[in-house]
């Protein structure tokens, strides 16, 4: 008989961090085809910080529990599911739900961490493993020799994205703030900052001819600078609308602009492509294509990590009952990596 509790956070509505709050249950049991997973690490993610706003695209209605992805260990196994998954340490990406002690989840979007890489370092790279991962080989097909432009060098995607780059041979230009500047020519990139005017001018002295790909996570306006960097063959991957986090008005108003701009750049007959990278894209129609290229991208993310090509970035852990503390550190801007949750 299962002993534990469970205790979860749950995002009531639009509030302040320290509205969140926490709630005491029993641990589900497991169900057909499903698995309980005892939560060992799971994060702050940017969408986070967007739901307790209400900014998040597609996010569920108030209340609910946050919590984009984690990893844990297989407590129990439902009805079709091979048992001999209890006790072994998987990841899943969920979008919600993942801020709690235990959590539900179908077997089939469960995807094993390899031994001696810790929860915490796993963590870091679900959602901003594959997100990175999918939009350079799936999207973008970067090869050696070419350049690319992170936005966000520094951040949970763009720091996976530059080290992944890097390991398939690309030279990266990355935007970051000035202080994170040293540190990311350390690791070889060539750093602009963002802040200092005119980024595109400073990115064009460093690759006059173009680049093969920009990666942008800030939509907006600055959309269109990005798209102007490509070089002909180039691909632009748009992948969120930061720029608008702290907007009123609708949600889904800066999703659908950057989302017409796309189609309507790849109508033009330029030699360009651009992508609205969505890492949900494809689940509703194809859900078994979309679990096995989940699970292929993601074990190479993990064989990354072993290799030492990528490194797990954690900016701090804390126990699931401070995610206000949390949410606040992630939004401060202060820290590189991402801010882990343990029970």
């Amino acid at each position: 008989m299962n002993t534990e509790g469970l205790v979860e956070v749950v995002l009531p509505g639009k509030v302040e961090p320290e509205g969140l709050q926490i709630r005491h249950g029993a641990v589900p049991g497991a169900g057909p085809g499903r698995v309980v997973i005892r939560m060992e690490a799971t994060g702050v993610s940017f969408a986070e910080q967007q739901m307790r706003r209400g900014r998040y695209y597609d996010q569920p209605p108030f209340p609910f529990v946050p919590g984009y992805d984690l990893v844990g260990t297989v407590l129990a196994t439902g009805e079709g599911v091979d048992p001999g998954l209890a006790g072994t340490r998987v990841a899943a990406l969920l979008k919600v739900g993942g801020w709690a002690s235990h959590v539900l989840v179908d077997a089939a979007d469960v995807v094993p961490v390899p031994a001696g890489i810790g929860a915490a370092e796993a963590e870091t790279l679900v959602v901003n493993g594959i997100t990175a991962w999918q939009m350079l080989h799936r999207k973008a097909r970067v090869r050696a020799g070419d350049t690319v432009v992170v936005h966000g060098a520094n951040g949970g995607v763009g720091s996976v994205l530059v080290q992944l780059a890097q390991a398939a041979g690309a030279r990266v230009i990355g935007t970051a703030s000035e202080r994170h500047h040293d540190a990311l020519r350390e690791r070889g990139v060539a750093p602009v900052d963002y802040r200092a005017g005119d980024v595109a001018t400073r990115i064009r002295e460093l690759a006059p001819r173009g680049v093969a790909a920009v990666f942008d996570h800030v939509g907006g306006r600055g959309i269109v600078d990005s798209w102007r960097l490509l070089a002909p063959g180039g691909t632009l991957v748009s992948y969120g609308s930061a720029s608008t986090r702290d907007d009123e008005g609708s949600k889904q108003w800066p999703v659908l602009k950057l989302l017409f701009r796309v189609w309507l750049w790849n109508t033009l007959p330029n030699r360009r492509s651009a992508y609205f990278f969505n890492v949900w894209a494809g689940r509703a129609l194809a859900r078994n294509r979309f679990r096995t290229r989940l699970r292929t991208d993601l074990t190479q993310v993990f064989a990354a990590l072993q290799r030492g090509e990528v490194s797990a970035q954690i900016a701090a852990q804390l126990p699931l009952t401070r995610a206000a503390d949390a949410m606040r550190l992630a939004e401060s801007g202060t820290v590189a990596g991402k801010v882990v949750l343990n029970p």
